[in-house]
């Protein structure tokens, strides 16, 4: 376990629970993806791997009760994990625009898909390893293919 894990662990509980009760903390999760898209530039899932809450509550909390099961093969598949980004944000996208505008609303429809996606996260942490939803997470498919892109400029910029 990462000290880093000890601290993030803290905002899912408040973003999935106290969102439900102040849904401007789903704007906390604006935020989170913004910086981890940044930093993936730079260090690819470094976020994912170190610094997301959800990701420090599986390795934390859901460990010890994972059956440690291979994740079903199709996670692996690129397809797949761009089939899973792509309907998570037309949710998205469709849930922003069905809400008209409001404020308090949108931060709503961010705590709602963080609760969502973490109640996925865990029953399939249960049934295979505690971190398969990982493999399948929209923003960690972003930041691989932004890391991967930024690292093969980088490549090409130093072959010149």
């Amino acid at each position: 376990m990462k000290k880093s894990q000890l601290i993030m662990i803290w905002f899912l509980p408040l973003i999935v629970i106290g969102g439900l009760f102040i849904p401007v903390l789903g704007y906390l999760v604006v935020a989170m993806m913004v910086f981890f898209l940044v930093l993936s530039v730079f260090k690819g899932r470094f976020w994912c791997w170190n610094l997301c809450p959800r990701g420090a509550f599986l390795d934390i909390a859901l460990s010890a009760i994972s059956r440690n099961r291979p994740a079903p093969k199709i996670f692996a598949k690129q397809w797949f994990r761009w089939l899973i980004f792509a309907a998570f944000i037309s949710f998205l996208i469709y849930r922003i625009i069905s809400v008209g505008g409001n404020f308090i609303a949108i931060g709503s429809v961010f705590v709602g898909v963080c609760l969502l996606t973490t109640l996925i996260a865990i029953a399939l942490g249960i049934a295979t390893k505690h971190r398969s939803w990982c493999t399948i997470c929209p923003m960690g498919t972003l930041q691989q293919k932004i890391g991967t892109i930024t690292r093969s400029s980088q490549k090409d910029a130093n072959r010149y």
